[in-house]
This record gives C-alpha cells, sequence and structure tokens, in this order.
C-alpha cells in the first residue's frame, strides 16, 4: 500500500491522506475547492469549484501515475442538486469521451461550505 502525497493538491484537513494505491488501484480522497497554496476555497459558484476540483484531482492523479483517461469511477457530491446540469458542463470536459461510471447526490452540506466534492478511484498506469 502507498500513501499518494503531493503539494499541487490541497492538503488533507482532517485525518486522513490525499489517496492510496492499492494493488494497482488509486483511491483518492474527496476533493473540494481549495487552493493547495492558500488552503482557501476558490470561487464563488458551481461551474469556478467544479474546475478548481478538477484541477485537484489531476494533481491527485498525476501524483499517483494516472490521469482522467484511467479513472474508473467517481463520487460526485452536490451542495445543490439543481445546479447538476452546470456541473456536468465543467465535469464532462475533463474527461474527453472516456466517462468513467458515476454517483452523484445532493447533500445538506459540506466542508468549507464548499458547492461540490468529488472521489475518484483511479487505475495507476502500468
Amino acid at each position: 500500500m502507498e500513501i499518494i502525497s503531493t503539494e499541487d493538491a490541497p492538503k488533507a484537513i482532517g485525518p486522513y491522506v490525499q489517496g492510496k494505491i492499492v494493488n494497482g488501484v488509486l483511491y483518492a480522497s474527496g476533493q473540494i475547492a481549495l487552493d493547495p497554496i492558500s488552503g482557501e476555497l476558490v470561487g464563488e459558484t458551481i461551474e469556478l469549484q467544479t474546475e478548481q476540483v478538477m484541477k485537484n484531482i489531476a494533481a491527485l492523479l498525476k501524483a499517483g501515475n494516472s490521469d482522467f483517461d484511467h479513472v474508473i469511477k467517481t463520487t460526485c457530491f452536490l451542495a445543490h442538486i439543481d445546479e447538476f446540469a452546470k456541473f456536468n458542463e465543467v465535469y464532462a470536459q475533463a474527461f474527453g469521451t472516456k466517462f468513467p461510471a458515476r454517483s452523484a447526490v445532493g447533500v445538506a452540506g459540506l466542508p468549507k461550505g464548499a458547492l461540490v466534492e468529488i472521489e475518484v478511484i483511479a487505475e495507476v498506469k502500468a
């Protein structure tokens, strides 16, 4: 088991790690729209926050020798499920045409008042 840690994604804000690789699979902790340097929430709209979340995920994937083409599954948490279409527009851009399996749910609240949180499971490139 290998722990993933990178300065290019936000540090954990609780008792967890950014990600772990087990048997060639990367399990990345949920990402909210935190700036990796300041630790502050970025953006006031679902679109801007989703863009930052995808940047954070890209950094974790890179640190784990993976990329969006190798993402198997995502779980997406939205503070306002009625913003699902706006979220989808930004989310889809990261994957091009290779979409992973996905769950998306509306939640009552997210850390630091975030509008979106995404966790990923990805294959590590050989």
